[in-house]
């Protein structure tokens, strides 16, 4: 199954639609959220070649990292700091065209240009953020959003 999840050519809607069935049945059958998260990442990587792809997940006031794809990232995040702080604390998606005009935006990395934060709730509680990042600015829609957001709320972990 993994091999087919590479997703050549179509737009980004069409990818998504395209990876996110795909996606759905791997995991489906999988109860381990750390296998879960590092095949989810590593597909988003795969299929948008986007700079950085992972997870961070709530361990009692801090986001800790979890699987993710590319360069070194930060390990801890305190709540409502950052992007990835502030969409568990609001509990939403946040779309950063351009992270260096996010008040204060943790720079993991001097690469990272754009970003989407993606909370994963469960039962009404964030649980984890699903965040990505862009070499470039403005990398991230509506679009994504949707599709994320998709993602993450049948995303078993």
């Amino acid at each position: 199954m993994a091999e087919n999840l590479i997703i050549n050519g179509g737009n980004k809607q069409e990818r998504y639609e395209t990876l996110l069935p795909q996606l759905q049945a791997l995991t489906a059958g999988e109860t381990d959220a750390v296998a879960n998260m590092a095949n989810v990442a590593a597909a988003l990587k795969q299929t948008f070649g986007f700079f950085w792809v992972g997870f961070y997940v709530v361990k009692e006031e801090t986001l800790v990292l979890a699987p993710f794809q590319g360069p070194l990232a930060c390990t801890r995040i305190r709540y409502g700091k950052g992007v990835c702080g502030t969409a568990w604390k609001e509990a939403r998606t946040i779309v950063v065209p351009d992270v260096e005009q996010f008040p204060g935006h943790i720079a993991c990395s001097s690469d990272s240009r754009s970003e989407i934060v993606v909370p994963i709730l469960r039962k009404g509680t964030v649980v984890a953020v699903l965040d990505i990042d862009s070499d470039h600015l403005n990398a991230f829609d509506e679009t994504d959003a949707e599709y994320l957001e998709k993602l993450c709320a049948g995303l078993p972990i």
